[in-house]
């Protein structure tokens, strides 16, 4: 789902990654074109597995993957934070 351009930000923690992405590529800890296919991979697998997912949410697990290839963070925080969110959701929706 891609967000509306009137509102691109329907969270502040989309802002907040938005701005991470943007600030981390500038500090030149990735290439901006690095994020760019990063995303389109995030997208794609989203797509192709038929799940609906915020853009932002895309956004944010491409960043941390991209990190996480460059040993900037952990995988396994990024494993357990993609772990917590599954619970949560699964959660909201009474699973």
């Amino acid at each position: 789902m891609r967000p509306d351009p009137e509102a691109p930000f329907r969270e502040p923690w989309e802002a907040q990654a938005f701005a991470l992405a943007v600030e981390l590529s500038d500090k030149g800890v990735f290439e901006w074109r690095e994020f760019s296919l990063a995303l389109g991979g995030e997208i794609k697998a989203a797509e192709a597995q038929g799940r609906d997912e915020p853009y932002y949410a895309l956004w944010l697990a491409a960043l941390e993957r991209l990190l996480a290839g460059k040993g900037v963070v952990s995988a396994v925080v990024v494993d357990a934070r993609e772990a917590s969110m599954k619970v949560l959701a699964a959660r909201a929706h009474g699973r």
